[in-house]
């Protein structure tokens, strides 16, 4: 009668000791992704594209919400190192963190590698368009293909963190030169994120410093871009 207690004590330690294994053989197991990223706007660049895997526990962003000062500052002005320390800091929900340089002009594509693990199975890329004043291309949270490859449609996202005035004065890159963020909540920030609904053309105003665009160049519709996500290994 006294095996039996014991015999059971064995089995929940074997299983412990497996699932304990298993946990670890995760924990080591890191997959590679090719991604290619295309613009497919006419007039829109994007800014160097900001890129992690990490686990659905977090998201760069909800629709409907305010922009975190990160996400503010990447679709304003196009950096990307605020929401980098932000995923960093997020401790085991993120695999990688990484930016791809360079600007990314219409009908231009560009590959990088990234690295996911087990637990980290999200896609999350993320730039500004330019010239606007607060919109980003994104994926947010796409699953991984588990094998092959799958290819996603980006949307145009607005920050909601500064007025769409179309003004070169508040708008950088190198069509306009202007400024990128714009420090604290102003008249005219819709205070939320929403799908962009593109350029559109304003009624010129007397007295407004700086060149107003209209959306002749500029305008587009969505989607923004294709993202093509390929396991290599």
């Amino acid at each position: 009668m006294r095996t039996r207690p014991f015999s059971r004590i064995t089995k929940a330690a074997a299983i412990v000791a497996v699932a304990a294994i298993a946990s670890s053989a995760a924990a080591d197991f890191t997959a590679k992704f090719e991604v290619t990223i295309t613009n497919i706007t006419r007039g829109q660049t994007f800014t160097p594209q900001l890129l992690t895997t990490h686990s659905q526990e977090i998201a760069l962003f909800e629709l409907g919400q305010p922009a975190s000062d990160a996400v503010a500052l990447l679709a304003e002005a196009g950096d990307t190192s605020a929401a980098t320390e932000v995923l960093l800091n997020a401790g085991s929900a993120v695999n990688a963190v990484q930016t791809v340089d360079g600007l990314l002009a219409p009908g231009q594509s560009v590959s990088t590698i990234i690295e996911a693990s087990l637990f980290h199975q999200r896609l999350t890329m993320a730039a500004m368009l330019i010239p606007t004043n607060d919109t980003f291309v994104a994926l947010n949270g796409v699953q991984l293909p588990r094998r092959g490859s799958a290819t996603f449609t980006a949307l145009g996202y607005d920050a909601g963190s500064e007025a769409n005035d179309q003004n070169c004065a508040n708008m950088p890159g190198p069509r306009c030169g202007g400024e990128g963020a714009s420090p604290g909540v102003n008249d005219g920030d819709e205070g939320f994120i929403y799908v962009s609904n593109g350029f559109h053309e304003l009624p010129a105003e007397d007295g407004v410093e700086g060149e107003v665009l209209g959306p002749r160049v500029y305008d587009w519709r969505n989607p923004v871009a294709t993202v093509t996500v390929r396991r290599i290994d």
